[in-house]
């Protein structure tokens, strides 16, 4: 992609983002979106932060004292599979009346300078693909389209698809997401619940969760399972995840959440970080049975949509969402490698 001069920045100071700065935040999101969202987003991100600093990077531009520029970006640890460290742009936005002065750059550019200092290696984010102001920041700023699709559906507590009996296939090379099974029946949302016991993620599940997360991919991430449930349990108020038992062991887990406003989105909206069952289990239902139990909660919570990122040469998985209802999705995975 091609880059051009940035504009020369003069008057600008950069400071890491601060509770002080909510109002100001929130007034200039507002300002851009014509509109203000219907939820608490920025208070989260920035409570979440203070919680746990090491996995937020957050900057705030002001000039002359005020604030006129923020950038929010979130540390991935596993999320979509993804096994490189990175950073996930989240939300940058610039005052309006401040557009065109090289303050996204700025921003941007401390967020990368964090990055070479922690070891991070990627920015990833997605944008709408009729946003063109938007698109034309991230090709400005060296951002290319990236290897993995963003899918969705539609969320409702009626029949969710068609789910043939022989729908697990082997997992795509290089595959980290594996082994999802499917109900032995066609009806997705009926049958497929029934096949295990699917409840809400507790903290006694993570060590569980753990052994099934290592057994698909082969790897220990168990600061990032830790994580996903503390999360669930710390904030409940965004984090939908579940367990599936047969006789009393955990055999498979979904981990989601509701976005409250990610990549400018001012709609709710549940993202699923990662899907697993245990290899033992596979082609039983399991991950059947979970995604449909996710649904119905998403529907009692008016959470109209929910979407996930696979690699495009996933295939197994992207059949498994696929016949669950998922298609490509209007926004667009982008990636900037950073050296």
């Amino acid at each position: 992609m091609n880059q051009t001069a940035k504009p020369e920045l003069t008057g600008i100071t950069l400071r890491a983002l601060a509770p002080t700065d909510l109002e100001a935040v929130v007034a200039i999101d507002a300002r851009l979106a014509g509109r203000a969202r219907r939820t608490p987003y920025f208070k989260r991100r920035l409570d979440a932060a203070l919680a746990d600093p090491k996995l937020h990077v957050q900057f705030a531009a002001l000039r002359s004292g005020e604030l006129v520029g923020y950038v929010l970006t979130r540390r991935l640890a596993g999320e979509f599979g993804y096994p490189e460290p990175a950073l996930r742009l989240e939300v940058i936005g610039v005052e309006p009346d401040a557009h065109g002065h090289g303050i996204g750059d700025a921003l941007l550019s401390a967020v990368e300078n964090w990055a070479s200092r922690h070891g991070v290696t990627a920015l990833r984010t997605q944008a709408a693909w009729r946003h063109h102001t938007m698109l034309r920041f991230l090709d400005h700023s060296g951002f290319e389209l990236g290897r993995n699709q963003v899918i969705d559906c539609a969320v409702h507590a009626g029949r969710l698809g068609d789910v043939p009996d022989d729908a697990s296939a082997a997992p795509a090379q290089g595959s980290t997401e594996t082994n999802y099974g499917t109900a032995a029946a066609n009806d997705f949302e009926a049958l497929a619940r029934d096949l295990a016991d699917v409840r809400t993620l507790a903290a006694a599940d993570a060590e569980a969760i753990v052994k099934v997360d290592r057994a698909r991919t082969g790897r220990d991430r168990s600061d990032y399972i830790a994580r996903l449930v503390r999360e669930a349990l710390d904030d409940s108020a965004i984090r939908v995840s579940l367990t599936a038992r047969v006789s009393g062991m955990v055999v498979g887990f979904i981990m989601a959440k509701t976005d409250l406003g990610d990549f400018g989105r001012t709609a709710p909206v549940a993202v699923i970080d990662t899907i697993g069952v245990n290899p033992e289990f596979a082609h039983a239902g399991i991950g059947s049975a979970l995604l449909s139990q996710l649904f119905v909660n998403l529907h009692a919570l008016h959470i109209e949509r929910v979407e996930t990122v696979v690699s495009r040469e996933n295939f197994d998985l992207l059949a498994f969402f696929y016949r669950a209802g998922f298609e490509p999705s209007s926004r667009l995975a982008f990636v900037k490698h950073l050296h």
